[in-house]
């Protein structure tokens, strides 16, 4: 990523500020846990998005800066409720929210987020930033719980599964991407364009999370951890839908009813390689980076068409 921060180097360090300035509270308590989230913030890729797309498409506004604040407010609000829901005690390789000050204070807290991202925007009018991020929010939400209730059954659709994903995790990316281009244009085409870009970036992004899973390296979550939730990715739906019969009973029953022996559910990670689900899920996260590319190459190429390009690899060639 260090074109795409170059070109940005700037502008990166006026969103922290006018990030740390929007989680300021006057309750102590509250102050201490922003300033603890401040420090153990992520790779900012979202903010990274939304500060390139309005590069891309226009110019970078004090709007843009209020979008890319809106982005994160509202990605770390959902992480903090994950990790109560999940009942993580790491993020990031820190202790959680929940893990430090209990679920009661880690939901408020989440709350807190994004209450505090509604209300940057309703402040400064970012009517239509806002718009397009709360359907972020619906989708997300409803992906999530979509996942719980095909959880149950074991869904074996690939259509469903990119229905959750498309909710859970690329909304958000998309709804940047767009937020970004709306605060510099208003040309609803561009706007569009950006927002389908987003959406195949995450796409993409979720599918590289979901083959972590079968990985081997140190990725801040254990092997397996998927099977365990009985999340179905597409590296085992596929295996599913493509093995014989005795196989997949076998692979059911184990995700059903051992998924906490380490044994068996290695079998299930040796399978899922052993019948093409890796190489399948691979292919499919590949042509979707190549989609995002394409509609990024309809653009005149510039330094910062190069570091969108570069961030879209990104996700896909990661390590972690």
């Amino acid at each position: 990523m260090k074109l795409a921060q170059q070109v940005i180097k700037e502008e990166l360090s006026l969103f922290e500020s006018y990030f740390k300035d929007s989680v300021k509270s006057r309750v102590a308590l509250l102050d201490r846990i922003m300033q603890y989230i401040v420090k153990r913030k992520g790779k900012q890729l979202r903010p990274m998005f939304v500060l390139l797309s309005a590069k891309l498409c226009g110019g970078i506004t004090d709007s843009t800066y209020r979008a890319a604040s809106l982005v994160e407010l509202l990605h770390t609000a959902t992480l903090v409720h994950d990790d109560v829901v999940d009942e993580a005690m790491e993020r990031r390789g820190f202790f959680s929210i929940n893990a430090l000050w209990k679920n009661k204070v880690a939901v408020l807290v989440g709350d807190y987020l994004l209450s505090k991202g509604l209300l940057l925007s309703l402040n400064n009018d970012d009517f239509l930033i806002l718009k397009k991020l709360s359907e972020a929010v619906r989708l997300m939400s409803e992906g999530e719980l979509l996942q719980i209730e095909k959880s149950r059954n074991l869904n074996l659709d690939e259509s469903i599964y990119f229905d959750i994903i498309n909710g859970k995790t690329a909304s958000l990316l998309a709804s940047a991407c767009a937020a970004g281009a709306c605060s510099t244009t208003t040309d609803e085409a561009i706007i569009e364009k950006m927002r389908l870009f987003g959406e195949k970036v995450g796409l993409a992004f979720q599918i590289k999370d979901d083959l972590f899973d079968y990985g081997t390296a140190n990725v801040g979550k254990p092997t397996g951890n998927d099977i365990k939730e009985k999340k179905l990715t597409l590296p085992l739906i596929y295996t599913l839908n493509n093995c014989d019969a005795i196989t997949r009973k076998k692979i059911i029953y184990i995700v059903k009813n051992n998924n906490n022996n380490k044994e068996k559910v290695a079998w299930v990670i040796s399978e899922v390689n052993k019948l093409g689900g890796i190489d399948y899920a691979t292919q499919k996260m590949l042509a979707l980076r190549d989609e995002a590319l394409a509609i990024l190459n309809t653009f005149e190429q510039s330094v910062v068409t190069q570091a969108l390009e570069e961030l879209v690899r990104y996700t896909t060639d990661r390590k972690f």
